[in-house]
Order: C-alpha cells, then sequence, then structure tokens
C-alpha cells in the first residue's frame, strides 16, 4: 500500500461484502492515479471477516474499521478522520457508496486534475442515474475537510448528504461536474440492483423525513457558517 496516496476513496459498507470485490476490481481497472479504495467497515458487522477476506488480496484496497458507527455518516466521518490522520498529506478524499462502480479509465486523474484548478473544491462525474442534479459521489479537497471537521453534518444519517454537498459547493463557487466522467451508480431505483434489507431501511419513509428535516434545519441554521469556512480556504 502506498503511504500518503493523492486520493482516498472512503465506502461505507455494512452486510455487503459481495460488493467489495466488484468494485476493487473497478477501481483496479480505471485508476490512472495514486489512489486508495477504503471500505468503512463496523466491528460489529457480523460478515467484517468477509470484508477481510475479500479486501486482503488486493494493495489498492483497505478495510477502514470503526467501532460502534452504524450509521453511513457517522461511518464515513469517523473513517474520514482516521485516514487523514494515517495519510495526512493525501490531497484530496472521497465518497463513493458500495453501489458505485467507476467506468471511465483516469476518472480519479480527472478529480485530481480537476481539484488542482484555481477555485475547485469539489468534483463529481456522472453516475448516470442523477447526473449533474446532485453528487451521488464526490471527491474534495482535504483541507475542506479538516475546515469542517466533517465530510458530511453528523445530523443526517444517510440521505440528503449529496444535496449537502451541492449546495456547499454552489454556494462557495468551488463546485465542479464532469459530464464525462462516469461512476455508475447501480442502484434499485435505476433498475441495476434489487432492494435488499439495507435499501429498504436507508429508503424508508421514516428515515426519508428524518433526515429531511435534519438537512432542512442545518441549511436553515449552519450551512452559511460551512460555507464561510470553504470560501476562506480560497
Amino acid at each position: 500500500m502506498t503511504p500518503d496516496p493523492e486520493l482516498i476513496v472512503i465506502v461505507p459498507s455494512r452486510g455487503r461484502p459481495a460488493t467489495a470485490r466488484p468494485l476493487i476490481e473497478a477501481f483496479a481497472e480505471t485508476c490512472t492515479a495514486d489512489t486508495l479504495l477504503a471500505f468503512a467497515v463496523d466491528a460489529a458487522d457480523p460478515h467484517l471477516h468477509d470484508y477481510i477476506a475479500a479486501t486482503e488480496p488486493f494493495t489498492e484496497a483497505m478495510l477502514a474499521v470503526n467501532y460502534g458507527e452504524t450509521s453511513m455518516v457517522a461511518a464515513l466521518n469517523t473513517a474520514a478522520e482516521s485516514l487523514m490522520a494515517w495519510s495526512p498529506t493525501t490531497k484530496a478524499i472521497g465518497f463513493m457508496g458500495d453501489d458505485h462502480r467507476p467506468r471511465t479509465v483516469g476518472w480519479d486523474s480527472a478529480y485530481l486534475n480537476a481539484l488542482e484548478e484555481p477555485g475547485i473544491g469539489i468534483v463529481y462525474g456522472n453516475d448516470l442515474l442523477q447526473g449533474e442534479r446532485i453528487p451521488t459521489q464526490v471527491a474534495m479537497d482535504a483541507d475542506i475537510v479538516r475546515a469542517l471537521g466533517h465530510m458530511a453534518p453528523p445530523v443526517l444519517t444517510h440521505l440528503f448528504v449529496d444535496n449537502y454537498w451541492r449546495d456547499l459547493g454552489r454556494a462557495a463557487g468551488c463546485l465542479r461536474y464532469l459530464p464525462d466522467v462516469v461512476v455508475e451508480h447501480v442502484h434499485p431505483f435505476a433498475g441495476k440492483a434489487s432492494m435488499d434489507e439495507g435499501y429498504a431501511r436507508v429508503n424508508a419513509p421514516t428515515m426519508y423525513q428524518r433526515d429531511s428535516d435534519a438537512y432542512a434545519d442545518y441549511a436553515g441554521s449552519r450551512l452559511t457558517a460551512d460555507v464561510a469556512k470553504v470560501k476562506a480556504l480560497r
């Protein structure tokens, strides 16, 4: 494993170890930069050993095991904090779901090149589902994560994270969409995967309403401060 990779992509995952190998293989086939894939998995996940078995043979992937962080956002934030401490010179931190698959060769180099442009701090590609509307997968300058103290608002559990990245990037004037860079979202809503217990749980009406209310409150009370912190970096 290369010390201090240029880009670390965090994939929170729970109960889906079968997704690890296809995602690792997609990275191996498409990455051209020094990029590390880090699965954020809870220590209490009954499938933890299956994740270990899936990732051990590959140098481009690792596990970031957390303790007690069972929501996607908590796992993402915990992993981001620990990985930035482990690799302090990493330029960018990214997110994908375990159901994303990069298809464009050199997608990671394209993200890093975009982040080198003046004023650009958040970048995303075409997921073939939401497209430009919201960044369901993303990479951002690691300094943004340091300045905010999180990748996603801790008040959220799973949903509206992509809305936050879009709203933050637009308001800070640092968002870039790359329509020709495909990172496919293999999601049931696109007819590309089966609806399992995990999908059903996080897309339940109660979960949607909870995160919708939480993000509305956050956007009304704290997003402006986050935007100011990002603008200050420029």
